[in-house]
């Protein structure tokens, strides 16, 4: 019985000193030759709109890397947030070159009233894939006509 123990402890111990060797071993090196994406503003603040206003607003970047960039999906926060506009893609489907800029389109509906603040999550082939960019503001409640 006590060879059993000894045993099993043995290879449990050689199991977690292996699970610990591999974590350390997996750390991902950053590419200096990546694409680098940076935004004019991370924030963009609606301020004070009415109600069924536009709610299109657009996130300037460019790309500061040294290769190109792809950008691969923007989404937002959930459905009051749009990322894509009249049916397309509300960013750019080509490479961005290294220097050059582009343009991100976010639509927030603009028929629910009172105070947002969301996340706009943009996937791509950059040093840090995954950025997350913010809209927020207040929509004025819905103008009640006289006589309804």
């Amino acid at each position: 019985m006590k060879k059993i123990i000894s045993a099993l402890l043995l290879v449990l111990s050689l199991g977690l000193f292996n699970a610990f060797n591999a974590q350390e071993s997996t750390v991902p090196s950053i590419d200096p030759n990546a694409p680098e994406l940076k935004f004019e503003n991370e924030v963009i603040d609606f301020g004070t709109i009415d109600y069924e206003a536009n709610g299109i607003r657009e996130f300037k970047f460019k790309n500061a890397g040294k290769s190109p960039l792809t950008i691969t999906a923007v989404t937002g926060e959930c459905g009051c947030t749009a990322t894509t506009i009249d049916g397309k893609p509300g960013w750019p489907q080509e490479p961005i070159l290294p220097g050059k800029s582009g343009v991100i389109k976010v639509k927030y509906d603009t028929k629910r009233e009172g105070r947002f603040d969301k996340n706009v999550t943009v996937t791509s082939n950059a040093k840090f894939p995954t950025m997350k960019v913010k809209i927020k503001g207040e929509v004025k409640a819905k103008a009640v006509v006289a006589g309804q």
